[in-house]
């Protein structure tokens, strides 16, 4: 269809119900669908607007290679891809919802490590006596390098991790982590804490959109205000 508009949005939780609230305050009724798990929503009056519901992670890609025009995801999955993806993407607004830190956190009984510097100095610490480096357990190797090596930290190794990240030091595969987290609370209730300048990036969902279809949806991006 001529000037039609393919928006995605997050397939499930906070950030689903929050994206289509979203669109609704802006008066573009999403529809729907009776299906549990049907993927596809029309917003009311506009038959040339479709919506799709996908992972986060999947709302970048599909926007770097243009299949989606616009998306709704989080500053952080955007922040950990490619740079060669993010270049194709552009940030239309941060969004008042999905507030997160992407932080780096340690065992509590770490009591002498604090700061980003006192890391530097237990790497180097477990590299003389252990002959192995420092493990960072994390789904976020992009930002976790990036950061780490800015503040000096050389003597380190990441481990990806597939599943629930604040467990790896307490079953032995990392030391340490970095995590993304909003309250806090379930690193604490695995007794673990951020370093005083231990955040990484401060996240949020942001409203996205292609940047070669940026003139096409000029006009749907002015009524969202």
């Amino acid at each position: 269809m001529k000037n039609s508009i393919t928006i995605g949005l997050p397939s499930k939780g906070r950030l689903k119900d929050k994206s289509i609230a979203f669109f609704n305050d802006r008066d573009l009724k999403i529809l729907q669908n009776d299906k549990e798990r049907n993927y596809f929503a029309n917003i009311e009056n506009k038959p040339n607007i479709k919506v799709i519901y996908l992972h986060a992670k999947e709302i970048i890609q599909r926007l770097g290679d243009g299949t989606l025009d616009v998306g709704i995801s989080g500053l952080d999955l955007l922040s950990e891809s490619k740079k060669s993806l993010q270049d194709k993407i552009a940030i239309k607004q941060k969004l008042n919802f999905g507030s997160a830190n992407l932080v780096v956190a340690v065992p509590d009984d770490w009591i002498d490590v604090q700061t980003i510097a006192d890391l530097e100095e237990v790497a180097f610490d477990i590299r003389s006596k252990r002959n192995t480096r420092l493990r960072v357990a994390t789904k976020y190797p992009n930002l976790t390098n990036n950061f780490l090596i800015s503040k000096g930290v050389t003597q380190y190794k990441l481990i990806s991790s597939l599943g629930a990240t604040e467990t790896y030091p307490f079953i032995g595969s990392s030391e340490i982590i970095t995590d993304i987290t909003s309250t806090g609370k379930t690193l604490q209730d695995n007794n673990l804490r951020v370093l005083k300048d231990g955040l990484i990036l401060n996240s949020s969902a942001v409203l996205l959109l292609s940047k070669k279809k940026a003139a096409k949806l000029q006009p749907f991006l002015n009524s969202l205000g």
